[in-house]
């Protein structure tokens, strides 16, 4: 009977221990994967399995956003809580002219209140692996080292400073590999060539020895495991090769899924970092044309319509989360939200004289609640996307409120007006029969987009060499 009690009490003691240790956080932010793309979220085309069985021990959440419909901006704001017009980083970042001809900075400041430095000064190891597109790429070779915003270490691609995996392409046919973006090298020590097809797996494989170490010296993790393989060109493996662009989407969209489980299992199968890691995963933005989906929603990538902002995120931590295997269809938060929220779960100070644009909703995140973040959100288009995808004029600015989606033009005009609650499809403008409310939220997006630092976005002009990303 003794030493039964003794037992008892070091189960008791080790597993208040587990309570009380914070959370390790995986953040998985896939480029350009359309809301509809994971099984789980409705697509019959091709099959997730390793995500799905997230959202099935997890939680999926459906009124999820991100922060700008195109990547580096929604890099921006999922990594520091803040509107990404706040950082002057408003489309992604290519060559030097370009980015300054569309008024934005080159890269993002180091000085950016980063979810990852505020984690590392509270003790965290912190790893960033994958895409980068905060600064650093094409020809800005001068930008900060991803090093300098709070990660210990970083492997990333051609679009960042540091060691990187740079894509060897290979399809049916061919016997030598080609090469790709092959100038990157410069940008970093460290660089090593893999075939396109197998780049998340070179991620999660750096992922895992950086766990190893972290476990080993008993710290909590960060990581951010960021693939870049759904964004175009896709370049699946070559016994998977598909014909047009949607079937080599889907084949890579597989093959990023499989690649990923070798990470999902070994958080899985350990017993003390299954029961104390929190594992998000979702998009940068919208799909491409032809190539994802985004379910029952109206546009794709670079549009403020649901489809280019409105993300799937799955979020699971069997120790963690209440109600495992459910769905929150109410929830209405974004990326930005997720800074504060991570803060506050990790009991993470935030940084002196920071205001995030996030709320903190940790009830929400970890399904104790369906509460929404109290402010709307707020949208503002990429300044070289006015027309895009066949579009000739798109809107210049969005927000959501409660069950309204409002869009407009800078100065308020062409105001398009959506009941998202009975029309999630945006294909009944009722604007005409809203006045009082058009007016109210006209009034609001406008303040907030005067109140943001102002980009080119009304006076620039794709030329024919400009190139498209």
């Amino acid at each position: 009977m003794k030493k039964t009690l003794l037992v008892l009490a070091w189960l008791w003691g080790a597993a208040s221990l587990l309570q009380a240790a914070r959370p390790n956080i995986i953040l998985v932010f896939i480029d350009d994967m359309g809301w509809g793309d994971f099984s789980c979220f409705g697509n019959q085309a091709a099959k997730t399995p390793h995500i799905d069985r997230l959202a099935d021990e997890g939680i999926r959440f459906e009124q999820f956003y991100v922060n700008s419909p195109i990547c580096s901006p929604s890099r921006t704001a999922i990594s520091t809580g803040q509107y990404p017009q706040r950082w002057k980083i408003t489309s992604y970042l290519a060559h030097r002219k370009l980015n300054q001809d569309r008024g934005m900075d080159q890269w993002l400041d180091p000085e950016a209140p980063m979810l990852a430095r505020s984690l590392k000064k509270a003790g965290y190891a912190t790893g960033h692996f994958g895409k980068w597109h905060m600064g650093g790429q094409r020809d800005v070779d001068e930008a900060p080292p991803i090093t300098d915003y709070g990660f210990d270490v970083s492997l990333t691609n051609f679009e960042g400073m540091g060691p990187k995996l740079l894509p060897l392409t290979l399809k049916p046919g061919q016997d030598k590999p080609g090469k790709i973006w092959s100038d990157a090298e410069r940008l970093g020590e460290g660089f090593r060539w893999m075939l396109r097809s197998e780049i998340t797996g070179g991620f999660v494989a750096e992922a895992l020895p950086f766990i190893d170490r972290a476990v080993d010296a008993e710290v909590p993790f960060y990581i951010n495991l960021w693939p870049d393989d759904v964004h175009g060109p896709f370049w699946p493996p070559v016994d998977k090769w598909g014909e047009g662009k949607r079937a080599l989407y889907l084949s890579v969209l597989q093959e990023m899924d499989r690649q990923l489980g070798r990470l999902f299992d070994r958080i899985r199968e350990d017993v003390v970092l299954r029961d104390n890691t929190l594992i998000l995963v979702c998009s940068d933005n919208g799909p491409e044309k032809g190539a994802g989906v985004a379910g029952p929603f109206r546009g794709y990538k670079t549009q403020l319509y649901e489809g280019g902002v409105r993300s799937s995120l799955v979020a699971w931590g069997p120790g963690l989360l209440q109600k495992p295997g459910s769905v929150n269809r109410a929830s209405v938060f974004s990326a930005v939200d997720l800074v504060p929220t991570l803060l506050e779960l990790t009991e993470t100070p935030k940084p002196d004289g920071v205001r995030y644009d996030g709320e903190a909703l940790s009830d929400v995140l970890l399904g104790r609640s369906e509460a929404s973040r109290q402010a709307p959100l707020f949208f503002r288009r990429p300044p070289d996307r006015d027309a895009f995808y066949g579009v000739a004029d798109l809107p210049d600015l969005a927000m959501r409120e409660g069950r309204w989606k409002f869009l407009c033009e800078y100065d308020g005009s062409d105001a398009e007006l959506y009941d998202l609650e009975t029309d999630r499809g945006e294909t009944k403008n009722v604007a005409a029969t809203h006045a009082e409310l058009v007016e109210r939220l006209t009034t609001a997006v406008l303040a907030w987009h005067q109140s943001m630092p102002a980009d080119n976005g009304a006076t620039f002009v794709r030329t024919k060499t400009r190139p498209k990303r």
